[in-house]
């Protein structure tokens, strides 16, 4: 089997990617590789501890703070949400998924908290981009790849939410990402304080993830990465730098997208999930709890609608669950998710394993590239 060093420098050497880290646990045992630098000029080589926009793979982390009120008896799963967030107390749905903006109805019921875990409360991307009621996530909520600094604070975006219908009933069909981002507010609300204390508080400081934040002090950015993504014309435009979009608190912080880490910082987080919400003999989370955000809530026919980003698979709280060996790194009960900005962190309660790949490429759509690819068949075989 090609070793993980090869994989990864190969891609390095190919100019797919400035650098990498990329971890894979089991057990104790514990493997990790770095590989080029920290931006393309190569001024700085890649290090296990080099801080990375995860993007997505935020997704599970906030996933498993909501359940962390759930555990609390704050919110119920099938609580309505408005109780937390006035401004969807009374959404439209837009009549067709294809129809305007202006031609809604009334949803059909209350969306539920476990509507928005599952990532089916009628807000997000289909697969069909074109849609009119998609239109207004670019422009008004400024979904898509993450910008800290362009989003408006909690409150005006919910206000914003609020004047876009939903693209489907309540409960229908699985839509990416928006969710996320509602979730974030309303962990904040029920919660009682801002999204980044409630984590540092609750996640962060009991797992020692000490470079898990929603910003990167002047102290840290020595560590930080450089963003990129394919250029017009080959090769990689800057999208970020270290002093750049992360280097202030945002006014929105993202739980969709907005956090930096490390793979030390991700690996605490996954091992918690594989002990069933313990860590260093210290409960964070129930039982209960990690076996419902690792575990598949979708019908057949959600999962086949949801192909483009799913690949089949299905969705549990925050992120996807494999449900059958499609391909060679699929596992039966895999659970984790990719970010866009190059990222990937997945367990595998079965084997035990937690594997984490972290570089600096935005990937172009929702196909994961060949490198995320060959990383997951090894760590399916290591």
């Amino acid at each position: 089997m090609t070793s993980l060093h090869d994989i990864l420098n190969d891609q390095v050497d190919k100019g797919s990617v400035p650098g990498a880290v990329a971890l894979v646990a089991r057990g104790d045992r514990v493997e990790v590789e770095t590989a080029g630098s920290a931006d393309a000029d190569g001024t700085a080589p890649m290090a296990r501890d080099s801080i990375f926009r995860i993007a997505s793979i935020t997704k599970p982390v906030v996933a498993a703070a909501a359940m962390m009120l759930v555990d609390d008896g704050l919110v119920a799963l099938d609580e309505p949400v408005k109780n937390w967030l006035p401004e969807l107390a009374s959404p439209a749905v837009v009549r067709t998924p294809d129809a305007p903006v202006d031609d809604v109805v009334p949803a059909a019921r209350p969306i539920t908290l476990f509507d928005l875990l599952t990532f089916r409360a009628g807000y997000g991307f289909p697969s069909d981009f074109s849609l009119p009621a998609v239109a207004p996530l670019f422009g008004d909520l400024q979904q898509g790849p993450p910008q800290p600094q362009t989003v408006a604070g909690p409150d005006a975006w919910m206000a914003a939410l609020s004047r876009i219908p939903m693209l489907h009933q309540p409960g229908d069909t699985w839509l990416y990402n928006t969710c996320s981002d509602i979730l974030g507010v309303l962990i904040a609300r029920a919660g009682g304080r801002p999204l980044p204390e409630f984590l540092q508080t609750r996640l962060f400081d009991p797992l020692g993830m000490t470079d898990t934040a929603f910003a990167v002090p002047a102290g840290k950015r020595g560590r930080f990465t450089s963003a990129y993504r394919e250029g017009q014309s080959g090769g990689l435009d800057l999208v970020d730098a270290p002093d750049g979009q992360w280097s202030t608190p945002p006014a929105f912080p993202s739980g969709a997208g907005g956090l930096v880490s490390t793979a030390d910082d991700w690996l605490a987080f996954g091992r918690m999930l594989l002990a069933g919400g313990t860590a260093d003999g210290r409960r964070l989370l129930s039982a209960a709890s990690v076996r419902q955000m690792t575990t598949d809530h979708l019908t057949a026919s959600q999962r086949a609608d949801s192909e483009l980003f799913l690949e089949g698979q299905g969705w549990g709280f925050g992120g996807s669950v494999d449900v059958a060996a499609v391909d060679p790194w699929n596992v039966p009960g895999r659970y984790g998710w990719v970010g866009g900005t190059g990222t990937a962190a997945h367990i595998t309660p079965s084997t035990g394993t937690v594997s984490i790949l972290l570089t600096q490429r935005e990937m172009s759509g929702p196909t994961p590239p060949a490198l995320m690819r060959e990383f997951w068949r090894y760590a399916a075989n290591a």
